[in-house]
């Protein structure tokens, strides 16, 4: 049961094939609204992953960003019920769910039915860990939510964490982190919690979190669709043929999210930087396509939609410049891209700092918390022709740092990693048989 969105479903329903690919004969039922299903009804799936739907009982994704504290309500408290209408009409009895944590009511849904729960975090464990500790300060002290710019220090917590924290929660509802912190305080009474990053990608934050949780904690990523790279139409899309055309790493590509877009004014900025850098780019602007393609020139090639992981994993991609999504993430990590930051909100602003400071595999376009502050076309030319510059020393340092990740991430996804022994403990734990 993953939360209605595109940033949640796409990662659940990789877990799902992830699962279906370890264990051939179990039965995988993914349940989304059925407005969700006319969106991904059609996609390829395994035979054993079947689609079931609830009503549209939540507002219609089209409305979703005009009144999202009422969207996040309409999930807690609308699709519950609708939800166990669909466990009781099921032919074949449940034997686990996997709930997104952000589907709160999951665990009590399991509880009631004696069926365990494994929940499934989206975003990235450093994430988690400061959602959790920020949630045992409200309740050990009593303080408001929305009060959260004037903590100075949270237990176990680093400055730099307090500081992201605010620049997770400054522009959101308070209702919205209230119920977020909620979902955070189910985990107790589920019986699995599932990561989609891998152990060793934040080892002392896995280390952590199985001190604190009575429970396994199970990182099975990345949760990407690495299973779907050989497959594809006889069809070549045209990007990828004009990939083709570009020489082995001189491509730059960029994506800045789907949910909230950059200002107009940084938007011509960073036009007139890539123009100024002379880098060849492959730019995604899922809305200003159109706007965009006009002022690109020949240096560049925008399009309204690409199959991601494909387009990284094309040996003409030498680099990403990303928003900073969790999902986006893992899947440069993956294809061994090093990546260029431009985080703007939510969980982006920590993400960056992973990739920057922990794992070393990329550079800072901006912060967050100075998401308001212009970042020039002079500055961004600049960067990016250093970037894209393979050969300089900080160049070799940034592209030898994403192979070493991109090979960790090889290991913990083949026979005897990390991840692959994971998924196939988790397996083995939820199969019929075994004491829950």
């Amino acid at each position: 049961m993953p939360f209605p969105g595109r940033g949640h479903i796409n990662p659940m329903m990789n877990l799902c094939k992830l699962l279906a690919s370890r264990k051939k004969d179990i039965l995988i039922t993914f349940v989304v609204t059925e407005e969700w299903l006319g969106y991904i009804g059609s996609d390829p799936k395994p035979h054993n992953i079947l689609f079931e739907t609830i009503p549209n009982v939540i507002p219609p994704e089209r409305l979703k960003t005009a009144n999202f504290p009422g969207f996040y309500n309409a999930v807690m408290t609308k699709m519950e019920a609708p939800f166990e209408q669909l466990l009781d009409r099921l032919e074949l009895p449940v034997t686990a769910i996997i709930g997104d944590i952000e589907v709160r009511w999951s665990t009590g849904v399991g509880t009631r039915r004696n069926i365990p729960v494994a929940l499934f975090w989206t975003m990235s464990a450093s994430v988690f860990s400061m959602f959790h500790h920020f949630e045992l300060h409200i309740k050990q002290s009593h303080a408001k939510i929305d009060l959260i710019e004037q903590v100075e220090s949270i237990a176990g917590m680093s400055s730099s964490n307090v500081e992201e924290l605010r620049t997770i929660f400054h522009r959101d509802d308070p209702r919205v982190l209230e119920l977020a912190l909620d979902c955070i305080s189910t985990v107790p009474q589920a019986q699995y919690l599932l990561f989609t990053s891998a152990n060793e990608f934040e080892p002392q934050v896995f280390d952590s979190l199985r001190a604190i949780y009575n429970l396994p904690v199970y990182p099975i990523g990345p949760a990407i669709p690495y299973l779907e790279l050989g497959e594809g139409s006889c069809e070549t899309k045209s990007y990828l043929q004009w990939l083709d055309s570009q020489q082995t790493g001189s491509v730059l590509y960029i994506s800045l999210g789907s949910f909230l877009s950059v200002s107009n004014t940084q938007m011509d900025e960073i036009v007139g930087g890539l123009q100024i850098s002379g880098v060849r780019y492959l730019w995604v602007a899922r809305g200003e396509a159109s706007r965009l393609k006009d002022r690109c020139g020949d240096m560049g090639l925008v399009v309204p939609w690409c199959d991601q992981l494909k387009v990284l994993c094309h040996p003409s991609v030498g680099g990403f410049w990303t928003h900073c999504g969790w999902n986006s993430i893992l899947e440069a990590v993956f294809a061994g891209v090093p990546m260029l930051t431009f985080p703007l909100f939510l969980d982006q602003d920590t993400n960056s700092r992973q990739i920057v400071e922990d794992w070393g595999n990329g550079w800072r376009v901006n912060d967050a918390v100075k998401a308001e502050k212009l970042v020039t076309k002079e500055n961004i030319a600049e960067l990016v022709r250093r970037f894209m510059g393979a050969e300089s020393d900080e160049g070799k340092q940034i592209r030898r740092k994403a192979k070493l990740l991109q090979n960790i991430c090889v290991v913990a996804i083949s026979e005897g990693g990390s991840s692959a022994a994971n998924l196939d403990a988790f397996i083995s734990s939820i199969s019929p048989g075994k004491d829950h």
